[in-house]
């Protein structure tokens, strides 16, 4: 057994703060959409998500691995969502195997009215307290972590812990 390399005072220390300011900007946001819109930032994910793609719509496979949730979560998080007329599920045309889910009408006007105020709020907590230069390296920084996810193939269906 590998003898476990703890982390430093400044490794633990930046890794405690990167966990409390994802934890502190999830619950904001969250309160923030649900005052202004009445979505969850589930809701927010799954209507962007689909907001971007082609013809609106996708299969739902390709929103999971975007959001990189489950597929049992996507599939919960869509059905509350059909129930509230924001998205429907369709036959995909091209493989029967597969379930499309699509933006409705009423789904884009709730994420057309709700972006301004997110993206607003984003800014504030997120992008006004740092530089410009400081958000390009942060940027930076995030990738190469998320790169190796990446490079591992590690999805939404595949418990995955790089070496």
């Amino acid at each position: 057994m590998a003898k476990t390399q703890w982390l430093s005072h400044d490794e633990q220390e930046a890794w405690r703060s990167v966990m409390l300011m994802n934890q502190q900007l999830n619950a904001v946001l969250e309160r923030g959409l649900l005052n202004s819109s009445g979505l969850s930032l589930a809701d927010y994910g799954v209507l962007v998500t689909l907001s971007e793609a082609e013809g609106r719509m996708l299969q739902s496979r390709d929103i999971a691995q975007a959001l990189v949730w489950e597929k049992s979560r996507l599939s919960h998080q869509v059905r509350r969502m059909e129930s509230r007329g924001l998205v429907e599920r369709v036959a995909c045309e091209t493989d029967a195997r597969a379930s499309m889910v699509r933006l409705t009408p009423e789904g884009l006007a709730v994420i057309e009215k709700a972006a301004p105020g997110h993206v607003e709020l984003v800014r504030e907590l997120f992008f006004d307290p740092i530089s410009q230069k400081d958000a390009k390296e942060l940027g930076r920084i995030c990738r190469a972590i998320s790169d190796q996810f990446q490079e591992a193939n590690c999805d939404a269906e595949v418990d995955c812990c790089p070496e």
